[in-house]
């Protein structure tokens, strides 16, 4: 490759560093089930919901004095597994594996410790923007 090749290929490098990446705009479950005084600001004053959205953040404009931009909850499996983790109803014993979880037709997820890592899904009709 040529000089002018290596100036073109800079060129785009730099670019593509500076276009925005869009991220995907969270399911509903994972921002309507957040209680407006767990929400941790994912914005800025005046943003809007777009902007909001394209962040990959959950906008909510509905309750004053929290943020109206915030992180959305973490990804599970299924939509139904989405929920805080004060939400979590056990559905298993301690020790119990994401297989006999998954027989009882129940959520599993071991990645915080001191809370119910089998727990059972809540339906996702609530689920709203």
């Amino acid at each position: 490759m040529g000089p002018r090749g290596i100036q073109l290929l800079a060129i785009l490098l730099v670019l593509g560093l500076w276009a925005p990446a869009r991220a995907q705009k969270p399911s509903p479950c994972r921002c309507s089930r957040i209680t407006p005084q767990k929400r941790e600001n994912c914005g800025f004053p005046g943003i809007t919901s777009d902007q909001c959205f394209a962040s990959g953040c959950c906008f909510d404009s509905n309750f004053a004095g929290v943020p109206w931009c915030f992180h959305p909850l973490p990804k599970q499996e299924s939509e139904e597994c989405v929920m805080e983790v004060s939400a979590r109803r056990n559905c298993g014993y301690p020790g119990i594996s994401p297989e006999e979880c998954a027989s009882r037709k129940c959520c599993f997820s071991d990645n915080i410790v001191e809370v119910p890592w089998c727990f059972f899904p809540i339906s996702v009709q609530d689920c709203h923007y």
